[in-house]
């Protein structure tokens, strides 16, 4: 390892990796592919000139009365039954094909063949024709030069290819890894999450147990022990609370499954119903208030929406003093269904309005208050299903989150 620079995250490795691998195999896919198009094209441009120089050659040696005036690149040879060979003026030096011409008057068979030179040499055909042997020889230095520009340019083609090939394997491979990395930092993000989390709680519950341990082993009243287990049952609704959480993170990204028509007045209602008894305790009031017009039904899951209204009553709650007031109010906006949770408690300070939904916070200004989980978690929730939801709050002045979600 270098020294001063910290190791590399194995998760990016991972995805580096991964996305390396992706990238290599759909550009050689496509290299591959470009470079069979271009053989092919090849073959067939090869084969088509084959069959056209063919066929002119025959055309040619059953046409010709003489030697002179063939076609351009084109020599015609006769030779007649004493062997004698007349041909055409500035015929190549590698003209005429000997060998095949006393073949074809040995055996009477017409031959196609070829005869080497510069630049892709000679086809020559031999044939028989009214007593005579007629060879025809036609140059291949056009389809030589036609060829050698096909290469070229598909050579060009592969190259340029190549590289489209390179950066869209590269595109490709980012957006093939994305869901990874996604899942990756939910992992993180989830463990993250529990450590911090699962600490504090795990921490006062067993401090708890052990507490209500002595006392019994001490032989403490009924009071005494009933109120140690007061506590650690609170500790563990707490704690159930965390774990609940926690939980609804790691599904948040499954959050666009079919949703279903649900009434914010009925969740209000019963959130409001759980935490009653809380409020009595703490001599708050906790009142709901419906809405004045206008169904207050939406589209999405039950469980995380009741959820998000439990995280604020909660908070509500947890920063009213004795005697202070909390409220539940529901309306309807055209399209839009509201849902304002208010108190007249402790407040916050403006400066910290959007770090109270960042994961694990602490307010501002020597404020060493832990924001926590839950409204982060109702923030991502209420995002989720197409809404938003804000906060106002003044020290000493409660504080009010306004949610705001597409009717159903």
């Amino acid at each position: 390892m270098t020294p001063g620079r910290a190791p590399a995250d194995p998760d990016h490795v991972l995805l580096r990796r991964a996305r390396r691998v992706i990238a290599l195999q759909t550009a050689a896919a496509i290299t591959v592919s470009l470079l069979v198009v271009g053989v092919l094209a090849l073959i067939v441009v090869t084969g088509s000139q084959n069959a056209a120089a063919t066929s002119l050659l025959r055309d040619t040696a059953a046409s010709a009365d003489d030697v002179q005036d063939p076609p351009p690149g084109v020599w015609i040879f006769r030779q007649d039954a004493a062997g004698a060979v007349e041909g055409t003026r500035d015929a190549p030096g590698r003209l005429p094909d000997l060998g095949a011409l006393a073949r074809v008057r040995a055996s009477g068979t017409a031959e196609t063949g070829e005869v080497g030179g510069p630049e892709g040499g000679f086809l020559v055909l031999t044939t028989r024709r009214d007593g005579r042997v007629v060879q025809v020889a036609m140059s291949r230095h056009e389809q030589h030069d036609e060829r050698e520009r096909l290469i070229g340019a598909l050579a060009a083609g592969e190259l340029v290819g190549l590289l489209i090939a390179a950066l869209s394997a590269t595109l490709l491979a980012r957006r093939a890894t994305a869901p990874l990395a996604d899942a990756l930092a939910r992992q993180r993000r989830f463990v993250a999450d529990a450590s911090h989390e699962l600490r504090t709680p795990l921490t006062q519950l067993h401090t708890r147990a052990q507490l209500l341990q002595m006392d019994l082993r001490a032989g403490e009243s009924g009071a005494s022990v009933a109120e140690d287990v007061d506590r650690l049952v609170a500790g563990t609704r707490h704690l159930g609370e965390v774990v609940e959480d926690l939980l609804l993170s790691t599904q948040l990204s499954r959050r666009d499954d079919a949703r279903v028509p649900v009434d914010l007045a009925a969740v209000a209602a019963d959130v409001v119903a759980d935490h009653a008894n809380r409020a009595r305790e703490h001599d708050v009031e906790l009142t709901l208030v419906p809405a004045a017009e206008g169904p207050t039904v939406v589209r999405g899951h039950q469980a995380a929406l009741r959820r998000v209204l439990t995280a604020l009553v909660d908070n509500a709650l947890s920063h009213t003093p004795g005697g202070g007031h909390v409220s539940v109010e529901l309306g309807r906006e055209h399209a839009v269904v509201t849902v304002v949770v208010r108190d007249d408690g402790t407040g916050f300070d403006p400066a910290d309005t959007e770090r109270l939904f960042a994961r694990f916070a602490r307010g501002s200004h020597g404020d060493q208050r832990r924001f926590g989980l839950g409204l982060a978690l109702a923030r991502e929730v209420v995002t989720g299903h197409g809404g938003t939801i804000g906060a106002w709050g003044r020290p000493g002045e409660g504080a009010a989150f306004t949610i705001r979600l597409p009717a159903g």
